[in-house]
């Protein structure tokens, strides 16, 4: 008698054997029994787990008693929504905590699988499409080339039907972005099965029309996000728009590392969608006109340009897109077609190469350039072969030579921008050295060790190059990456391109080293700006070649000169104490930026607000913005003067930067000249005061020393020394 009420052990077959024979009896899922139905399902969940894991009978009593088919009934039957709901959690923790290949086999055959798929749930329900999206995705992480074609159907082996992919594609554009990153996560599990016929089905219109919208779709994300720029360059003092911006910053991110994920998937049909609708959608009529500042129905900024083309070249690890990218930066808008005079005077067999008659002449009017102390705003176009006159509508106006403008004429975020692209573009692997050399950005020492590496192994046109003075990287009768793209800009966009081997190689670098002189000689950049500057400056100043002329040294040292000056006039400041440490700070911080292998700002900065000061008022804090400030520039000013690298190998500055108002006494001198309120210390008392009281300072040297090995900012610096002139007024108070 007692037998008959013993309680069943919850983890036994007994028991999956009395939640299916309950389960098969229910015929109507209504009020009554929904509990019941509910706890059934969930139930049979856990035992199918422990099951998998512990006993193999629980899923041949599965298979035998055929539940899959039970929860298709069940789910016919039912109009309740937690029934619904249940029933795909339950299916969700099954399908994705099962370790057993045969038990993902069963699951997924007899299409009980994709009837779950297309049953029209009541996605009204938020919950509920929760808990599908999880279901779906549960699925995608079981594909592999065997449990793939148990969702698939197909015809003379070519796919016609795939439930999950094309229902999943539904909600790619959801408002909820965890709903749309389960939909990406999803269709990269599918590419990276890699079944022919699956790649070829989703690579068929109409499933490839969603590389287009997604293309679009990111286009609408790059529009609000300059949109949020500009609202907060208008609401500075806002702090809501920031935080807005870093939001669509990420969203914008995560769609590029998506479009780079399904590139790599090894599916050249979608590789060649993403490229063309990236290439086609955004760069070539929505980045690159605002770069040139044209007027078009889509504007953006040219800051929110160059970040996003930073984005594109630092994210998608192509080289197709990297390289067109690149030679696009030579587009000439409204340039007329100049295929029937072929440029620079080629032959039709090699339209984009330079004759050996121009380089020489290139060459000879290169050595004539070169001792001349002028800028490379002074050097003539015409001495060029095959030069263009200043009303050709091909000339001054390609992106390049915008980004080169906006370094030297633009506001602190177009000239950061134009250097972080510059640097990007310097940094991108897949960029071929043609490339860099057409923009100018080849550093000297690594096209020296390329040619030097050449004719070690025995090549005449390297050695040739190596020994001579002209520096043009590709030989004249061959068609380097840069030809090659920019004749593909030409035949395959329709964009006609400013071909810049009417220069030499040498010509290229010696604008970008005039731009950047330009920059550093410019009075009001911020120094933050400057530093980026220095950074690709380094990385472009050549080795054993004299392209940095006289006439740039002389303009840096006037520079120099200007910095020493002004911050000489704050020598005798209230802020005179603190000048020797933050200069060492300054010159430690901005040496080891400047050395980095990477640049000091990321792409982020270009549109992220910088830190702005206020530099006005006679406020001690406003002192001590425009001091530090100044500081950083007198820094950067003296690493740029420095002619020789060892130079810059000291760990403290050489001779205090010049300054002789700046002296080793500063460090041993009052912490105290600063004025409290309306009454100043006395200097000569406070001294006197401080040789015979014997309780430490507040602000110690070893405090000082920790301040500046810590590198902490000039504000805290203020903070400690004003609690310090605190702390001595009131011991001149106890000892009056």
């Amino acid at each position: 008698m007692w037998l008959f009420w013993r309680t069943r052990n919850r983890f036994s077959l007994e028991e999956l054997r009395y939640l299916t024979d309950q389960l098969q009896k229910v015929y109507v899922v209504n009020e009554t029994n929904k509990d019941f139905v509910i706890e059934a399902l969930r139930s049979i969940a856990e035992l199918m787990i422990y099951g998998d894991q512990h006993d193999p009978s629980f899923f041949e009593y599965f298979m035998e008693k055929q539940i899959m088919g039970e929860f298709a009934r069940i789910l016919r039957i039912s109009k309740l929504s937690r029934v619904s709901l249940q029933l795909l959690q339950t299916m969700g923790i099954m399908i994705q905590n099962l370790r057993n290949d045969h038990s993902i086999y069963y699951i997924f055959s007899n299409e009980h699988i994709n009837f779950l798929i297309t049953y029209p749930f009541d996605f009204r329900i938020d919950e509920m499409l929760s808990y599908y999206i999880s279901f779906l995705r549960a699925i995608s992480g079981k594909l592999n080339k065997n449990t793939i074609s148990l969702l698939v159907k197909t015809k003379n082996d070519e796919v016609t039907s795939f439930p999950l992919y094309v229902e999943a594609l539904k909600f790619a554009f959801h408002e909820d972005s965890m709903i749309r990153v389960a939909i990406r996560t999803l269709t990269l599990n599918v590419y990276h099965v890699g079944d022919e016929s699956v790649n070829r089905f989703v690579s068929r219109v109409p499933l490839s029309d969603y590389f287009s919208d997604i293309v679009q779709h990111f286009q609408k994300q790059c529009i609000d996000l300059d949109k949020l720029v500009a609202r907060s360059s208008r609401n500075a003092n806002s702090s809501l728009p920031s935080s807005s911006i870093e939001d669509a910053i990420v969203q914008i991110e995560d769609t590029l590392y998506y479009f780079s994920d399904v590139m790599s998937s090894g599916i050249p049909d979608l590789e060649r969608f993403i490229t063309e609708n990236i290439l086609q959608v955004l760069v070539f009529r929505l980045l690159l006109p605002s770069l040139q500042r044209q007027s078009t129905d889509l504007d953006i900024s040219v800051t929110t340009s160059m970040y996003l083309l930073c984005c594109i070249l630092h994210i998608f690890k192509n080289k197709d897109m990297a390289s067109t990218v690149a030679a696009a930066l030579f587009h000439q808008p409204n340039c007329s077609d100049r295929k029937q005079g072929t440029p620079n005077g080629c032959t039709s067999e090699h339209d984009h190469c330079i004759s050996e008659d121009q380089c020489s002449n290139a060459s000879a009017v290169e050595q004539a350039n070169e001792d001349k102390p002028t800028s490379m705003s002074a050097v003539s176009w015409e001495h060029l072969p095959n030069h263009l006159p200043s009303s050709d509508c091909c000339q001054g106006n390609t992106p390049r030579e915008h980004l080169l403008s906006y370094i030297t004429g633009g506001d602190d975020s177009e000239a950061l921008g134009s250097l972080c692209l510059f640097a990007t573009l310097l940094q991108t692997k897949e960029l071929d050295e043609s490339m860099l050399d057409a923009l100018g950005i080849l550093p000297q020492r690594k096209q020296h060790k390329k040619l030097l590496l050449q004719a070690l192994v025995g090549e005449d046109l390297a050695e040739r190059q190596l020994f001579s003075s002209s520096s043009g990287l590709t030989d004249d009768s061959i068609c380097s990456d840069f030809d090659i793209y920019v004749r593909k800009l030409q035949d395959k966009y329709g964009l006609q391109c400013h071909h810049p081997r009417q220069m030499t190689s040498k010509v290229h670098r010696y604008q970008v080293l005039d731009a950047l002189v330009d920059l550093f000689c410019r009075s009001k950049v911020s120094a933050d700006v400057r530093l980026v500057g220095g950074w690709l400056f380094r990385q472009l100043l050549p080795h054993g070649e004299e392209e940095f002329t006289a006439f740039h040294l002389r303009r840096l040292k006037d520079s120099h000169k200007d910095c020493s000056a002004k911050l000489s006039a704050e020598s005798g400041g209230c802020w005179c104490d603190m000048l020797l440490p933050i200069i060492k700070e300054a010159w430690r911080n901005c040496k080891k930026a400047i050395e980095a292998s990477s640049p000091p700002k990321g792409s982020k900065s270009i549109i992220v607000p910088m830190d702005l000061y206020s530099f006005g008022g006679d406020s001690s804090i406003a002192i001590a913005e425009r001091v530090y400030e100044m500081v950083k520039h007198c820094v950067l000013a003296s690493c740029r003067t420095m002619k020789e690298d060892e130079d810059c190998q000291a760990e403290n500055p050489p001779e205090y930067l010049g300054y002789p108002c700046i002296s080793k006494d500063i460090e041993t001198s009052n912490w105290c000249k600063q004025p409290m309120g309306e009454e100043e210390i006395n200097a000569s008392r406070m001294e006197d005061d401080l040789h015979s009281h014997t309780e430490p300072l507040i602000l110690t040297e070893e405090a000082k020393r920790d301040c500046r090995r810590q590198a902490i900012s000039s504000y805290k610096l203020q903070l400690l020394t004003t609690l310090n002139n605190c702390y001595k007024l009131q011991q001149l108070t106890l000892n009056s």
